[in-house]
């Protein structure tokens, strides 16, 4: 017999409903199975639903269970602040003063509310450095773009897998149409940079194929970890706007800073649907 969950469903990355990526996000859910969890998360057709449990670290206030319509994931940064504010929605309150903190299967995620933005640290890199000449020439296939258009790269992975590439143009980037047949073994993000003095710095694209997600709306993990490369390499300074979801007609945005040794990816989050589901 089915059971009843408090539910919501935010849309992230945006101060306007309808315009950000969405995210469906149960509670109190200790009692179902991983199977249970990924047919709902299936069922959903979101990019990804999360399932909030009690944590198992001490120092957390929550866990979380982050499931793509085909498959679970360690990380995931849009989950992590619609998870967040959805459990605050819900009474949850932090532990600490400064910081909330987040259990996951990559461990514990530091989160902080700043105005009404709310960000989270960027966990660490488990694969970095430059792409091999084989990945570069697969995924320009797949992009429908030159070897040569790709300027930079590199292996941006913190648990989903994510490599990156930067064309030279915000609109180079927009402009793509990929063979999603030919990159069905990557989960690639694509980066450009608009002209000086526009409203962003960046224009990024995500293509997730082995997850059944062609393309996502807005990316928390995939711009934690472009943000971990291009501020440690000295590519920007301390801080920058990600434009994400143009291609799809949303207006993400991602507002990337750092403070001391910390990278932090922040983002309004707005609610859509609160109530009850039945699994």
């Amino acid at each position: 017999m089915a059971k009843s969950y408090s539910f919501h469903q935010v849309d992230v990355f945006t101060n306007q409903p309808l315009l950000g990526n969405p995210l469906a996000v149960v509670h109190h859910a200790d009692d179902l199975s991983t199977m249970q969890m990924q047919q709902f998360a299936n069922w959903t057709n979101l990019s990804e639903t999360t399932f909030l449990l009690k944590p198992s670290n001490p120092l957390a206030d929550y866990r979380v269970r982050i499931f793509t319509p085909s498959a679970e994931l360690p990380f995931a940064g849009h989950p992590t602040l619609g998870s967040c504010h959805a459990w605050m929605a819900s009474g949850g309150k932090p532990k600490s003063n400064d910081f909330i903190f987040q259990d996951c299967a990559v461990g514990l995620i530091k989160i902080r509310i700043e105005g009404d933005l709310l960000s989270f640290a960027a966990p660490n890199l488990i694969r970095t450095g430059a792409l091999d000449e084989m990945t570069r020439t697969q995924l320009a296939d797949g992009l429908n773009i030159f070897p040569d258009d790709i300027v930079m790269h590199q292996w941006v992975d913190n648990g989903p897998g994510w490599c990156a590439v930067m064309l030279k143009s915000a609109d180079k980037v927009l402009s793509l149409k990929p063979d999603l047949a030919k990159l069905k073994g990557f989960k690639v993000g694509v980066i450009g940079p608009y002209p000086p003095n526009s409203e962003v710095n960046f224009e990024v694209r995500a293509f997730i194929v082995p997850y059944g997600i062609n393309e996502d709306p807005v990316t928390g993990s995939l711009n934690a970890g472009i943000a971990k490369w291009l501020i440690n390499a000295g590519l920007v300074g301390e801080g920058y706007v990600v434009s994400q979801g143009t291609a799809l007609r949303r207006k993400g945005r991602v507002f990337v800073k750092r403070v001391g040794e910390d990278i932090w990816i922040g983002g309004h989050v707005t609610h859509c649907i609160e109530g009850m589901v039945h699994i």
